[in-house]
């Protein structure tokens, strides 16, 4: 089975030479590794190498070296079914660029400790659902004139739109499935085009919060039922999955997809991750599964 090392760099950036490319070819020769010519998906960001005569032990330290500190990401996928029929993105920190629980504390005097909370649940430093329970009990009373105004703060990460309008084209379902809140999930949804979402739902009395969060609280082990109730309702495999995510509570569902990534994520989800993106956009996804730049559905980030 061929093998293809996928090689993105930022759209910003634009690192990632011919020249450089070919040096790491001259490398993968030493190995005893075949690389064929350069399918380049998109000038200077990304590109495909087929290794035809198969892998010489972890590449990991190899291409480590090969871009020192450029601004290089990399995958090694089986070049049959790359591309994947099922889309499930973590929302905060990864579809968009805010923990929305910690953007409602800004408008307290509540900011600091429950920002600090956060970080140390997605770190994976503290338990989620407790952590989210006691997060959401500060705010009872909160009117949800708050929530409106803090929804105005969220901001697509770059290339959101991209990654979901093009899946989406190709036949793809895609899903949001969120450890955050419904209320500004379903708005995302809208916004990035996805099929369904799946997010934790607060509790109202009238217009203002109980500090409560409805049963069953969606964390790291709902987000991996979805991937399985998804998979099978789609008709797939877990290997025809793609997920994202940026946290702790998401590494169970990027484990067991067939492409999960580590999406410029927190220290220990980048180390368990087997796939990551540390400087590419969410369209790194996209060619990691093999698409070329002109097959993608360009929308504002």
């Amino acid at each position: 089975m061929d093998i293809v090392l996928t090689l993105v760099s930022s759209p910003d950036a634009r690192v990632l030479s011919t020249e450089r490319v070919d040096t790491l070819r001259r490398v993968l020769a030493q190995r005893d590794t075949d690389s064929l010519t350069p399918q380049w998906l998109a000038p200077d960001t990304a590109c495909d190498l087929v290794l035809s005569g198969g892998l010489d032990g972890d590449l990991g330290p190899v291409l480590s070296a090969w871009r020192e500190k450029a601004p290089i990401d990399w995958a090694l996928l089986p070049r049959e079914g790359r591309r994947k029929g099922l889309l499930l993105a973590d929302m905060e920190s990864t579809i968009i660029g805010q923990e929305m629980i910690d953007e409602i504390a800004d408008l307290t005097d509540l900011g600091p400790r429950i920002a600090d909370i956060t970080r140390r649940a997605m770190a994976g430093e503290l338990e989620f659902a407790g952590s989210l329970k006691e997060r959401v009990a500060a705010f009872t009373g909160l009117s949800l004139d708050v929530l409106a105004q803090v929804a105005h703060r969220m901001v697509l990460n770059p290339g959101a739109r991209t990654l979901v309008g093009t899946m989406s084209r190709s036949g793809a379902h895609c899903a949001l499935v969120s450890g955050g809140f419904e209320y500004f999930a379903s708005q995302i949804k809208v916004a990035c085009g996805f099929d369904e979402v799946r997010a934790n739902r607060l509790e109202f009395e009238g217009e203002k919060l109980t500090g409560r969060v409805l049963a069953p609280i969606l964390g790291p082990e709902a987000k991996r039922q979805a991937l399985d109730e998804l998979v099978a309702a789609c008709n797939l495999s877990a290997r025809d999955a793609c997920a994202v995510g940026d946290g702790a509570n998401d590494l169970d569902m990027l484990a067991a997809a067939g492409l999960g990534v580590a999406y410029h994520a927190k220290p220990k989800v980048r180390a368990a991750a087997r796939f990551r993106l540390d400087f590419a956009d969410l369209t790194g996804l996209l060619f990691f599964q093999g698409y070329h730049r002109d097959e993608f559905i360009l929308a504002p980030a």
